[in-house]
């Protein structure tokens, strides 16, 4: 993760060269294969987009007559509902439901919003064993990491780097064949799935109307962490609600083929409840957990079209800034186009806004970003309001927001400031690095920049030659 002041062009100026390979190479591919199955598959994409959007928006706009339906669906099916402020009242909730079944090993399948509340940290903390079943998830675990992908939380290493860590925590011996080293984790995590009490998982959907929730995966350790264990536990954004599930099947052929380019993921369940009267296996309890942690304040802000996104995954696979830069540089769990909004706002609760203020400026709004999300939310259009909202509460602050602009507004107004800095452009050109360089602002700019060679200065005179008058 990088470090809380480090800039995105800075930490992406000083990446590795074989991460910074192997993000742009997966990104590339990914998209590519979108691209192919999309079009492959539908006529028109794009009406498809527009329709889920349309719908996730009717959703957002409605959330509480949802929440309060699915609440009532999940009760109705003899699951148990829990709501949550922030993380740490999730993760208060997590261990109070461990405790009360004795439990001190959990395994859990990939789950964003558990990275944005720490979760795992936490468990272990208090003495919980906790296993993260994703592959990527759980190489990311024991090196200490954090994913750079909402999707491929590994994009940012290679198979060198994943052996290497397997042979350091003693799981396997040194190998950079993929299968082989799928092998290694598989025989490592079977076990792991057969001694925990609790399986955990988040969820891609919620359906309000049926009370279930929909998980896809294409490792199956979703199914593996529920198999053997006695209690389900799901962590869920709120915003995470669809209203019917004859609303899934427009989702689920947009999701598989946004995030991996697959016609349809691996493996897809729909879970509504504890095993039922009869059934020889599953979970005795489940337990949901709907989580807030800033999602409401999102929801109240002029960015509230966020909270649409699906996690695919696709606007950080097209964006140059993310390919050039990795997850990491976000400096947040949420990275790339959609981390840029969303990171920001779930901040806005802390009063942390500020510290991510920089990341919307991270983008070149080529629109790349909109054109291939799912649910077509505008994120060009919500990065500019909050370039916005950042130099207004900038402003508040008294910090001095892009001097180099406000110096250029006022010369702009004053026409014989504008004349003297035309006169003066031509006297830079005999030593413009030097002159750059006499500002440690202006030398770390110069740094990754060319100066153009200054060009204006001839206007004024060519004007005043063609209208045959003397210059005012």
């Amino acid at each position: 993760m990088a470090k809380l002041e480090q800039s995105i062009d800075r930490y992406a100026a000083e990446l590795d060269p074989e991460t910074s390979f192997a993000v742009r190479d997966a990104s590339k591919i990914k998209t590519e294969q979108r691209f192919d199955t999309l079009w492959a598959d539908f006529e028109d994409p794009n009406a498809m987009r527009k329709l889920a959007g349309q719908v996730k928006q009717h959703t957002l706009e409605n959330l509480p007559r949802y929440l309060a339906q699915a609440e009532a669906s999940f009760q109705r099916n003899g699951a148990n509902v829990h709501w949550a402020v922030d993380g740490d009242e999730a993760n208060a909730i997590v261990l109070d439901i461990m405790r009360r079944r004795n439990a001190t090993k959990i395994v859990k399948s990939k789950s964003m919003v558990t990275e944005e509340i720490e979760l795992l940290p936490f468990l272990e903390e208090h003495g919980v064993e906790a296993i993260e079943t994703d592959l990527g998830e759980y190489i990311v675990q024991i090196d200490g990491d954090h994913p750079s992908h909402i999707i491929s939380p590994i994009i940012h290493k290679n198979r060198k780097q994943v052996a290497r860590s397997f042979e350091r925590e003693g799981i396997g011996e040194y190998t950079e064949d993929p299968e082989e080293l799928t092998r290694i984790a598989r025989r490592f995590l079977r076990k792991k799935y057969l001694e925990a009490d609790v399986g955990m998982t988040g969820a891609n959907f919620v359906l309000a109307d049926s009370g279930r929730i929909v998980i896809v995966t294409n490792e199956g350790n979703a199914r593996f962490s529920m198999a053997a264990t006695k209690t389900h536990i799901v962590v869920v954004g709120i915003e995470k609600v669809i209203p019917r599930e004859e609303d899934l099947p427009l989702y689920m052929n947009l999701l598989g083929r946004s995030a991996t380019g697959q016609a349809m993921t691996v493996y897809t369940q729909l879970i509504g409840g504890p095993k039922l009267e009869g059934q020889e296996e599953g979970p005795e309890e489940m337990h949901v957990i709907f989580l807030d942690n800033g999602r409401s304040d999102a929801l109240a802000s002029e960015c509230r079209e966020i909270l649409r996104c699906i996690r695919c995954g696709a606007c950080m696979n097209i964006c140059p800034v993310y390919r050039q830069a990795s997850g990491h540089a976000y400096r947040a769990i949420y990275p790339g186009p959609v981390g840029a909004v969303l990171s920001p706002l779930l901040a806005l609760k802390n009063g942390g806004f500020h510290q991510l203020a920089d990341l919307p400026k991270a983008s070149s709004l080529c629109g790349a970003c909109q054109e291939v999300c799912p649910v077509d939310i505008p994120i060009p259009d919500l990065l500019l309001r909050l370039r916005a909202r950042g130099k207004e509460e900038s402003a508040a602050r008294g910090a001095i927001d892009s001097p180099g602009f406000g110096m250029w507004a006022i010369a702009a107004s004053q026409p014989a400031a504008w004349k003297m800095g035309l006169a003066m452009g031509h006297a830079m050109n005999v030593a413009p690095h030097a002159w750059l360089n006499a500002h440690p602002s202006a030398k770390s700019w110069q740094s990754t920049r060319d100066l153009p060679k200054f060009r204006g200065g001839e206007f004024r005179k060519w004007l005043n030659a063609r209208k045959g008058g003397n210059e005012k």
